[in-house]
């Protein structure tokens, strides 16, 4: 099986997720970051809903959780913000992006799918899993 199937190419996605006090497990869903090894697209988008992150931790650090949510931007473009991920190649900067940490943005499990337009499908998730 290749990656190309009628004009569609496999792409690879995981949630981004705001969790504001690890200890109590809950998070919502802040963004979405899509990776197409055919193409070599990778790209993110974030949507912060503060006032659910509020309701789960009236101290979140606001200002921080943009931060973080802005910075998977900037690795996906590669541009000055990657820092030591702006030469890596798509997928290297995708494995990066997904890989676990415990901070208060995370990564979730990676999914996958099929697509004629990766560009395309990140708006769709970030519609239909975050907004």
């Amino acid at each position: 099986m290749t990656a190309q199937h009628h004009g569609r190419d496999v792409f690879e996605y995981a949630l981004l997720r705001v969790v504001p006090r690890v200890e109590r497990g809950e998070q919502i869903n802040a963004g979405v970051v899509v990776y197409c090894r055919a193409t070599s697209f990778v790209a993110a988008r974030t949507h912060l809903d503060e006032a659910r992150l509020r309701a789960l931790d009236p101290s979140a650090d606001v200002a921080g959780v943009r931060a973080a949510l802005h910075a998977v931007e900037g690795v996906c473009h590669g541009g000055p913000a990657a820092g030591q991920a702006a030469g890596d190649d798509a997928g290297r900067r995708f494995r990066w992006l997904v890989a676990p940490r415990s901070t208060v943005v995370q990564p979730g499990p990676v999914h996958t799918g099929l697509t004629a337009d990766p560009r395309a499908e990140v708006e769709r998730l970030l519609e239909l899993l975050v907004r």
